[in-house]
């Protein structure tokens, strides 16, 4: 393939498993529905107290059909929790920009569930993989109820899962969408959904992986001459005359009436006010804060984008309502290739 990908399986397909190498890497699962149970290994987590649920392949089940090009791996039945994961090589994103890429269908119109994706390092017990294993990063749509409508983003780290601090929101319709993860060695991210970016930034700000640089410092003690009492009377002063006219606010000398205002729809139009200058504590000094010192606990880490050791590649949900397809995942160091690779699965077929 181009720029020296190597597809390590599947070509034929139709959720088979490639690592286009990263050393150029690339990890690539698509909707073969022959073999695939060889190549995904159903998690026996939750099974003693029979809550597990069960994951068929949508061409085996009868539930989609070539020309409506519906495939991929979907969970069965309702109110279950749901694990599969599947191996790949090894590789470390070291220097190497990091894709996760796949697509997800919420085809029974998803009320509470998840349909994010997991990364794993090291070695994991395949059979036993559920909601207590470790994991690297986890990406995906997370749906429950009105509130909870949001892609999850968590990165861990010395086995704390830190999520991301901005909101990204999800699409909770019955289509097919694809979700986009890219983290960069200069240790900025983009999150896209259908090849559109929908969240930027750096994995410093956006995360709180690292302690702050600076903290208030516990040392420190307001002065006894502080002066944070805004106002206060003036035991020898003597009331003016007309003191009592003093308005305690005043019309906004530099406010301008808006050019869109209409005196006929909106009423006359008058400057807001701000506090009068004239009553105001002449020795206020504002409210009181500890000044900032360097944190002595923080520590940076120079390589924050790196995930070593990434082996598996797995789904670990639950869902009160069943169905979700999953399809076309896709690791890979390249996100101009991501975005072909969507555009020629989903971006052909998509609802």
């Amino acid at each position: 393939m181009a720029r020296g990908r190597r597809l390590l399986s599947c070509a034929a397909a139709l959720v088979a498993i490639s690592v286009i190498s990263l050393v150029s890497a690339e990890v690539s699962l698509r909707s073969a529905s022959t073999g695939w149970e060889n190549r995904w290994v159903k998690s026996d987590w939750k099974k003693d107290d029979d809550t597990a649920g069960d994951w068929i392949h949508t061409l085996e089940n009868g539930t989609a059909t070539l020309m409506i090009k519906v495939h991929g791996i979907q969970t069965n039945p309702d109110y279950r929790f749901f694990a599969i994961s599947a191996q790949f090589p090894e590789f470390s994103n070291k220097e190497k920009t990091l894709v996760i890429q796949y697509s997800v269908k919420h085809e029974q119109k998803l009320d509470c569930g998840g349909g994010y994706i997991k990364l794993l390092s090291g070695d994991v017990d395949q059979k036993k993989f559920g909601g207590d294993t470790d994991y690297s990063i986890m990406f995906g749509p997370d749906i429950c109820g009105y509130t909870t409508k949001k892609v999850h983003a968590i990165l861990t780290r010395e086995g704390k899962n830190h999520l991301i601090k901005k909101d990204v929101t999800c699409e909770t319709d019955q289509l097919t969408h694809v979700y986009t993860f890219i983290i960069r060695p200069d240790s900025t991210y983009s999150i896209l959904i259908d090849n559109k970016e929908k969240q930027t930034g750096s994995l410093y700000s956006d995360w709180s992986i690292l302690p702050p640089k600076q903290i208030k410092d516990p040392e420190a003690k307001k002065p006894e001459d502080w002066d944070d009492q805004e106002y206060i009377p003036d035991p020898e002063d003597v009331k003016p005359e007309g003191y009592d006219d003093i308005p305690k606010e005043i019309p906004d000398a530099d406010a301008k009436k808006p050019d869109d205002w209409d005196d006929e729809e909106d009423g006359e139009w008058t400057a807001p006010t701000i506090p009068n200058p004239k009553n105001q504590e002449p020795n206020y000094k504002g409210k009181w804060s500890a000044p900032l010192i360097d944190n002595p606990e923080f520590k940076d880490i120079p390589d924050i984008y790196v995930f070593p050791n990434l082996k598996y590649v797995g789904f670990e949900l639950w869902q009160v309502k069943s169905g979700t397809i999953f399809d076309n995942i896709l690791i890979t160091d390249d996100p101009e290739y991501a975005v072909k690779f969507a555009e020629d699965t989903w971006g052909k077929h998509k609802d």
